[in-house]
């Protein structure tokens, strides 16, 4: 299992990491304390805390998905 931490700033943020999450034919989970929701799901990942860094866990490794987190790795 793959791991990275990331934040979302703003709206656009989430609507990008979901589309590209969209693209992943394998399953991708975003942590937060004991929250735990589906990246496939803007409903579920707007619902996340956006101040705080995210953890995203996902199965393989995949180039423009992986581009993608890399834009909005926490710091």
């Amino acid at each position: 299992m793959l791991e990275k931490k990331i934040r979302l700033r703003a709206v656009d943020d989430v609507c990008e990491f979901v589309r590209a999450a969209e693209k992943c034919d394998f399953d991708i989970d975003i942590f937060y304390n004991r929250m735990v929701v589906d990246a496939k799901s803007i409903l579920g990942v707007m619902s996340m805390d956006l101040t705080k860094d995210l953890t995203v866990k996902y199965g393989t490794q995949d180039g423009a998905f992986e581009n993608v987190l890399n834009k909005f790795a926490a710091v």
